[in-house]
């Protein structure tokens, strides 16, 4: 089967989003064929390289959604005219209503418009030679701004100035900017057998384009939800700014769901916000990310290496962790079980990240003072900061080791990393009920509420002081993580999924013989069952155009642009 997998800040590159479960799936789907399209995110990124590709990888395409050159495409009357009229009825989509202040579902004519807004565009930048331009002009604004201020526009929308105008079209044209991609032809897209997209957002673009233009069956996965992520990251932005960027995205993931053959979920929270934003219920498949367990199995089959009174910390620094009321815990702790110590492992996420790990350090130290056994002894913190590396814990493995209760005191969590790898070592956990953690513990760990320093506390006495549940916990979370976790679980399922999907898709490719002609009964069933079944000499091309050639890497180009006259 040959599969195009389409990422948006991630795989292949070195550093980005599902960078990692993308490897691990390619790798473990051997016996397909997969073409990557890759939309980068910075240059940074771009400028890190690739991490290595296995062999099953035979084409790389890249574009940039950081960037976009000026295309020099010059649009006649009927162009311009042709581009107003689809614009606009985008804009007006986004202004009618919006999950920001609407019910959470665009009614089934907002949709509609939306969706036909953006295909008149796509074909727009198929026929003329792309979009650039034409979305950074005034006439775009204009568009725009006669959308805000039409009757029935949302009350938010209303209240846009030229400023929030020229933010929201300048969002517009960079989330646009796979539109005038030259990927969407029979020999490119249009040649594979399924479009893969790592999430709803910019990624699904060239899925629904392939669809729209080729027919090619498309797949939706997305382990963060990219509305979610919007919700939680634009909070500068002015309410018409929110409420306009909210209503796109929120269009655009409503479209990829309902186009997509199935859309899978990494969790039961992701998928909850699915349906909220008008996914079918019949098409969501909960897939959990695959991890590997293999680095964890020393610690995991050795349980007692564990020291009772230390309490473990594991992951990103950032105040969505909130370590501020697990100190506070902490100190509670300290009162009921003196011996405890607090080790808390992890780097800083940034420049906020830094200062929130120097206010952590503080308040540590204000909290517990340096204690010392005796008068000429030196005093010593019972909660310390490191990370991973050091001398006295070389790998992630050996921090989960050093305690034996690993604690998550966070705020906002999506698919809790962290806890699954303490699962896989085989320790008991005190989490907070954010996010995936409770389908994740799934009974075999404490959860308490989020922001309650008091209940964190009682859970972590209570397994401090119990070594035979601590023990019993920890064998169950091992055994349920290494049921519904690994990479092998997550690779067999997407290679049931995919069969799933081809085996109900029109076949759209017909086989020719060495002289060029079509073979009408030449694709059997058990072309789409893993394996060589077809002989050397047959030669498979989309239908309606040439044969695909895998090359090396390359990089994308806006199509060539099209002459027009002025009439």
């Amino acid at each position: 089967m040959r599969i195009g997998l389409l990422t948006e800040g991630g795989y292949p590159y070195v550093s980005g989003d599902a960078r990692l479960w993308c490897d691990r799936l390619v790798r473990g789907l051997e016996q397909h064929e997969f073409t990557i399209y890759a939309l980068s995110s910075s240059e940074r990124q771009e400028d890190e390289g690739w991490v290595p590709l296995p062999p099953q990888v035979s084409r790389v395409r890249t574009a940039p959604l950081w960037t976009a050159e000026e295309d020099g495409v010059g649009y006649g009357r009927r162009a311009r005219r042709r581009f107003a009229e689809c614009y606009g009825e985008l804009a007006a989509a986004l202004c009618e209503g919006g999950v920001a202040e609407a019910s959470g579902e665009p009614s089934a004519t907002e949709a509609d418009r939306f969706a036909s807004a953006l295909y008149g565009l796509a074909e727009l930048a198929r026929d003329k030679g792309g979009l650039v331009g034409a979305l950074r002009s005034e006439a775009a604004v204009r568009a725009l701004e006669r959308a805000c201020r039409a009757p029935g526009a949302l009350r938010t929308a209303r209240e846009a100035r030229v400023p929030d105008l020229l933010t929201v079209a300048a969002h517009l044209e960079r989330a646009l900017r796979p539109l005038s991609l030259d990927w969407y032809e029979d020999d490119d897209l249009g040649s594979v057998d399924l479009c893969h997209a790592t999430s709803g957002g910019a990624a699904a673009l060239p899925g629904l384009l392939a669809r729209h233009f080729c027919g090619v069956p498309l797949l939706v996965t997305e382990y963060g939800v990219r509305l979610r992520t919007h919700y939680l990251t634009a909070t500068e932005s002015s309410p018409p700014v929110r409420a306009l960027l909210t209503a796109f995205h929120g269009r655009l993931a409503a479209e990829a769901y309902s186009r997509a053959a199935i859309v899978t979920s990494g969790n039961a929270h992701a998928r909850r916000w699915q349906e909220r934003c008008g996914a079918d219920r019949d098409k969501l498949r909960t897939v959990y990310p695959g991890m590997d367990a293999a680095r964890f199995a020393d610690v995991g089959e050795s349980p007692e290496c564990a020291d009772p009174h230390t309490l473990v910390w594991i992951g990103r620094v950032e105040p969505a962790k909130d370590l501020v009321s697990l100190l506070h815990a902490f100190t509670e702790i300290r009162k009921e079980e003196p011996k405890t110590r607090l080790r808390i492992v992890g780097a800083p996420s940034g420049s906020e990240g830094t200062a929130y790990l120097g206010h952590c350090k503080a308040l540590a130290a204000q909290l517990f003072p340096d204690e010392a056994d005796g008068p000429h002894a030196v005093g010593d913190n019972p909660v310390s900061f490191e990370e991973i590396g050091g001398p006295e814990l070389p790998t992630l493995a050996d921090a989960y080791a050093a305690g034996a209760v690993t604690v998550l005191s966070s705020v906002v969590e999506g698919f809790p990393i962290s806890l699954v790898e303490a699962m896989f070592c085989g320790r008991a956990t005190v989490s907070t009920d954010v996010g995936a953690v409770v389908e994740v513990i799934g009974g075999t760990g404490l959860v308490v509420p989020p922001r309650n320093p008091r209940a964190l506390a009682e859970a972590c006495v209570a397994l401090l002081r119990d070594t035979e549940r601590r023990e019993r916990l920890g064998a169950a979370a091992r055994a349920r993580a290494l049921e519904l976790f690994t990479v092998e679980q997550n690779v067999t399922a997407f290679h049931g999924i995919y069969l799933d999907i081809v085996s109900r898709t029109p076949v759209r490719r017909v086989l020719l013989d060495a002289t060029g002609e079509p073979l009408p009964f030449a694709t059997p069933a058990e072309a789409h069952v893993p394996g060589r079944w077809t002989e050397q000499g047959l030669h498979v091309v989309a239908r309606g155009g040439p044969g695909w050639a895998a090359g090396p890497p390359v990089r994308a180009t806006a199509p060539a642009a099209a002459t027009e006259g002025a009439s």
